[in-house]
């Protein structure tokens, strides 16, 4: 017997449209997002609601992939390891810098460092001088006004200087 499957490429249970709510099918698809939404730290709440099911459904369905939350992440970066291995032994050189870049971040997990490590840090900046407003640069151009001209010269000496010799 032929399966069917319905819009979004799951398999339509056997009593679809009889009495009651049709049992979840779990599919090869839904297994593997599972595990990889373990393996990338989500709660069964957040998977469960991902695929349109409930908690219970979940846990009665994929118990297999939540057991292995502890290990789930291990498990997805070693598959990736392993593409980009595959992708560095066909010659590819995209694979290749990634591979290195992915090496590199395993021996900082390794050795337990969770920054760069010495020299390749960035160098340390200056703090930051806040900018002024145009009100504030308004008013300190006012109280120094230019004494090159004869406006400016008037300005100042209204405001206390003494002239120029």
């Amino acid at each position: 017997m032929d399966q069917i499957f319905d819009l979004f490429g799951d398999p339509v249970p056997a009593n679809w449209g009889e009495r009651g709510r049709p049992e979840h099918i779990p599919t090869q698809q839904n297994r593997n997002r599972v595990s990889m939404l373990v393996a990338l730290g989500w709660s069964n709440k957040r998977i469960a609601a991902a695929l349109f099911i409930t908690v219970p459904t979940l846990r009665k369905h994929y118990f297999s992939e939540l057991k292995f939350r502890d290990v789930a992440r291990d498990r997805l970066e070693a598959g990736v390891a392993m593409k980009l291995w595959e992708g560095v032994q066909a010659g590819n050189v995209s694979a290749i810098r990634a591979f290195r870049a992915f090496v590199d971040h395993n021996d900082l997990m390794l050795y337990g460092h969770a920054a760069r490590p010495a020299g390749t840090a960035k160098p340390a900046t200056q703090p930051k001088v806040p900018k002024l407003g145009k009100k504030e640069a308004a008013a300190i151009a006012a109280k120094n006004p230019d004494r090159s001209s004869t406006l400016g010269e008037l300005i100042a000496r209204r405001q206390g200087g003494s002239l120029p010799n």
